[in-house]
């Protein structure tokens, strides 16, 4: 775990440890082959208080040995020593669940971060084809994460909104000044990431059928994972990610048709064809 490594053989342990789990940033700064390994009777000293490694070193070797053998039988190898940013695919190589674009529909939730686009240290954009009724509508169309950090955007009191809370240090709101008024109308947050590394910050716009509406910036952004709070469609589920909306209260009164989120795009008309998702669908199947 964490390349800490131990073998358990015949009542005899041997065990190095290569990193503090809960330290997940910067470099271990020790290579595999410094570290230093114990070895301890398992039978008689199982809270592992005498370490046995210099007086029987040819024992420890044994022990070493057997790790190597038993690493490789298992897929252990190669040792990987990177914390969060194994995490993150395009750092570590492995695949992800979903590609650069992504349609919700209504009534999905209880997704997990890894279930939607990766939009960390990228730009990205979140678009929400909505039906608002006479009187107007409020609500959540889509959160990420909760109290303890995440994004969300939203309607209030009408008004296109975007919050953004880091990890419950500071939280940036972006909000329009107009309702969006009845009928069908297209409602879009576009964050362009000033890149140069990752947790950078970026601008965030607000749209509305492809006009701007609002505008803010976010001086720094989550790098790896908010957490475990679900993503919801509709609604935030779980501890509001924001103040501007109550906890449980917070479902959207009007009707969401489709939301289409997509990183890593350069597009510049603001807007997405709704005939075009139905044909990205089509060709899905």
């Amino acid at each position: 775990m964490m390349c800490n490594r131990g073998v358990y053989h015949k009542g005899w342990s041997a065990v190095t440890k290569h990193r503090t789990p809960w330290v997940t940033t910067g470099e271990v700064g020790v290579s595999f082959d410094d570290d230093v390994w114990e070895r301890y009777d398992g039978g008689s000293d199982w809270t592992q208080a005498n370490d046995l490694s210099k007086q029987q070193p040819d024992k420890l070797h044994e022990l070493q040995r057997l790790f190597l053998i038993e690493a490789t039988r298992h897929n252990v190898l190669p040792l990987d020593d990177r914390a969060f940013e194994r995490v993150l695919p395009d750092i570590s190589g492995r695949p992800t669940l979903v590609g650069d674009k992504q349609t919700l529909l209504p009534g999905m939730g209880g997704l997990l971060e890894q279930h939607v686009v990766n939009w960390r240290n990228r730009s990205w954009s979140l678009t929400a084809q909505l039906e608002i009724p006479d009187g107007g509508a409020s609500g959540v169309l889509l959160s990420l994460g909760g109290h303890q950090g995440g994004w969300s955007l939203y309607l209030k009191d009408g008004k296109p909104a975007f919050a953004y809370n880091h990890f419950g240090i500071d939280t940036t709101n972006v909000r329009a000044e107009q309702p969006v008024p009845a009928g069908e109308h297209q409602v879009r947050i576009e964050f362009a990431y000033d890149g140069g590394g990752i947790g950078k910050g970026g601008d965030i716009t607000l749209y509305q059928d492809g006009e701007q509406i609002a505008a803010g910036r976010i001086e720094r952004t989550e790098p790896i994972g908010f957490g475990y709070e679900y993503t919801d469609v509709g609604r935030d589920a779980q501890s509001p990610v924001t103040d501007d909306y109550a906890r449980g209260d917070n479902t959207f009164t009007g009707t969401i048709r489709w939301l289409e989120m997509e990183a890593g795009s350069d597009s510049h008309d603001h807007l997405v064809d709704p005939g075009q998702v139905f044909h990205y669908h089509m060709a899905k199947q």
